[in-house]
């Protein structure tokens, strides 16, 4: 059974609160992140929701769960990222899709069912913890936001995807938990958009743009001397389905400039012509150990245990 909530940390409904296990040491994450010379980051998208055999996990946990988050902090992610919605009655809760049937045993919009009727469903897992029709049906609870910055305080740091648009909603419960340092903040930005870093809502948090790059032309060198000007200073540049030219036209400002790149190896990989996480299962020196080479500092994948293995081959 779950412990008793705890004040403060809210799931929803009447759901309990997970135990919390042992602290980690997220001041020196932040340290690292902050350094753009700390070495590679390695980013768990939705969490660490697939085996993980190197540390005795041969099966899945859901994504956006409290057990992908538990298996990060288990593996040493330093980053978990989750995805942001709003419930019909104004809760912020952790589900990837704008309705719930893929990923619980529920149908129906996130915006149309209220935090009680979200609380009673069930997360589902299947061979990689995505859920889909006919997958099986797990003890895993859809958690809130507060609940989940609950979970990971002292222990991981949470990439939020905000998926719709609340991020106003997001800025203040991370600063009403007081983790305005614990968590990577994003927003998409274009050619004309001002500096984000610096915006009210962005402001103290942990911020990161998300450059666009509409038909693979834009001048993304540009965009992001424009979003680490003046007072604007981004924790990282995540960067877009993009060309090896473009990527080869950034690296160099962002060493410029002092911050990271972030980038997806997600399926396919978003650098055209590296790979992705299924390329880097097999040869993960050709996908990962290449975006490294160019620049790239922050990885965001699907197969995090694998990616800790091989940063550790790095030197």
């Amino acid at each position: 059974m779950l412990a008793p909530l705890l004040a403060g940390a809210l799931t929803l409904a009447t759901l309990g609160h997970p135990t919390i296990g042992p602290a980690g040491d997220t001041a020196a994450i932040r340290a690292r992140l902050a350094d753009p010379r700390g070495g590679l980051i390695v980013a768990a998208h939705r969490g660490c929701h697939n085996p993980a055999p190197l540390h005795g996990e041969r099966g899945s946990v859901p994504e956006n769960s409290r057990a992908a988050l538990e298996r990060c902090v288990a593996l040493g992610v330093e980053v978990m990222e989750v995805d942001v919605r709003r419930s019909a009655d104004g809760v912020l809760v952790i589900l990837h899709d704008a309705t719930v049937d893929r990923t619980t045993d529920g149908h129906g919009a996130v915006d149309r069912l209220t935090a009680a009727e979200l609380a009673a469903l069930h997360l589902r897992g299947g061979i990689d913890g995505e859920g889909g029709a006919g997958t099986e049906v797990t003890d895993e609870r859809v958690l809130t936001l507060d609940a989940l910055l609950a979970l990971a305080r002292g222990r991981i740091l949470l990439n939020l995807d905000v998926k719709a648009n609340v991020y106003a909603e997001v800025a203040a419960a991370v600063r009403r938990a007081g983790m305005e340092r614990d968590i990577i903040l994003k927003s998409e930005v274009g050619a004309g958009t001002p500096a984000m870093a610096a915006a009210p809502t962005f402001a103290g948090l942990g911020y990161m743009p998300i450059l666009l790059n509409p038909g693979y032309h834009a001048d993304l060198a540009a965009m992001l001397r424009h979003q680490t000007e003046g007072d604007a200073r981004p924790l990282g540049i995540e960067l877009p389905r993009l060309t090896a030219a473009q990527l080869g036209a950034v690296a160099p400002i962002a060493r410029e400039r002092g911050v990271r790149l972030w980038i997806n190896t997600l399926w396919e990989g978003f650098a055209q012509g590296y790979g992705g996480d299924v390329q880097a299962l097999r040869d993960p020196e050709a996908v990962w150990g290449r975006l490294w080479r160019a620049g790239v500092s922050i990885v965001q994948t699907d197969e995090p245990e694998a990616l800790l293995r091989y940063r550790a081959t790095l030197r």
